[in-house]
């Protein structure tokens, strides 16, 4: 039985072999941001290095509109009203951030928009990845019990190591 011929997808996949998930859906983030006019969405994934802390505390980018014809780009912000004055102060400074960001002067303007203190991400305008887990101890009890099996052997690296393995097997053990 013949088999139906592969699209150039099947094929090329098969030839690639692992890929890393952010190059598979790159191209669909990259797709997503043009719809906004983010041509460089190393400005939304990095706007807290960009722009620095407190003003990344302050607002966040949701637009870039080109002009027809003209040369510059209006960056939209979304602030609260509360901080709208601050950050009008800081809009020369975020401009050259920005175009630095880019590379050259792509963003003329900054327009910013103003939303509801409350109701809008809780209270914060900034949205932020969850603060890193303090890493937690382990169990007392399973620190003496992979102390005790790993206790008999001589090298200290090797009974370490051991003692740090026991103390994972036995807390997986737990979950």
């Amino acid at each position: 039985m013949k088999q139906p011929p592969k699209t150039a997808n099947q094929s090329e996949r098969r030839i690639r072999g692992f890929e890393r998930t952010s190059g598979l859906v790159q191209g669909q983030i990259r797709k997503a941001s043009e719809k906004r006019g983010f041509a460089e969405t190393r400005l939304l994934t990095h706007w807290v290095e960009i722009v620095g802390e407190d003003v990344s505390n302050m607002a966040i980018p949701v637009n870039v509109g080109y002009a027809q014809g003209g040369f510059g780009a209006t960056l939209t912000l979304l602030t609260t009203g509360s901080f709208a004055p601050m950050l009008q102060a800081e809009l020369p400074k975020i401009k050259d951030k920005v175009n630095a960001c880019y590379g050259y002067a792509a963003i003329a303007r900054i327009r910013i928009t103003q939303t509801a203190p409350t109701g809008f991400a809780e209270g914060k305008v900034a949205f932020r990845p969850a603060p890193k887990a303090t890493p937690v101890g382990p169990d007392p009890k399973t620190a003496a019990a992979a102390q005790e099996v790993a206790a008999k052997v001589n090298d200290d690296s090797l009974r370490q190591a051991l003692e740090a393995l026991g103390q994972n097997v036995l807390s997986r053990n737990k979950r």
